[in-house]
């Protein structure tokens, strides 16, 4: 089983992604629970709702880890979570990152927010391209530092679908080759 996981700021296209990689490897595509939990709330969120959607995220990814797709695309997973916490609340559950860190990755994918519109679509909160670009940094900067292998998707539409599935079936090679 490959893990990848979709990563970097919001509006740059990580869900129309996943379902395109799902379409050409197959595999599961694990959405993100904050979207389903915001609209079930009916509210913004606050610090005390950063553990629940963590926990329920890892909850879903370990159901859809058990389940031994050949291919598991995470739209989101714990870094997204960290960094928003720390970008709306300047603090983070200290079990977010440990955690993290214990779990294997296989690729991450990390989408530039630059290239692509904003789309407004009632809980997106950085319309400036300089919020997005700064969760792009913060997103490059933590994979870069803990060692995780990742590769960086800009341009059109087109561009990071094909550089995606490059990526993927690079992932795929690699793994033949041993």
């Amino acid at each position: 089983m490959k893990i990848v996981v979709l990563a970097g700021p919001e509006s740059s296209g990580k869900s129309t992604l996943a379902a395109q990689l799902q379409r050409h490897f197959g595999g599961i595509v694990l959405g993100e629970y904050v979207r389903e939990y915001i609209d079930t709330q009916q509210r913004d969120t606050h610090y005390g709702d950063i553990e629940i959607i963590a926990r329920e995220q890892l909850a879903r990814e370990d159901a859809a880890r058990a389940a031994q797709p050949p291919l598991l695309v995470l739209d989101t997973h714990l870094l997204s979570n960290m960094l928003w916490s720390h970008a709306l609340f300047n603090d983070c559950p200290a079990w977010l990152e440990p955690e993290l860190l214990s779990r294997e990755y296989h690729l991450h994918l990390l989408l530039a927010p630059e290239g692509v519109p904003w789309v407004a679509d009632g809980q997106r909160c950085q319309p400036e391209l300089s919020q997005r670009q700064a969760f792009y940094h913060a997103c490059e900067d933590w994979l870069s530092e803990h060692r995780q292998r990742w590769a960086p998707l800009r341009g059109s539409w087109a561009q990071r679908e094909a550089a995606a599935i490059a990526a993927v079936a690079q992932l795929w090679s690699a793994d033949q080759r041993i």
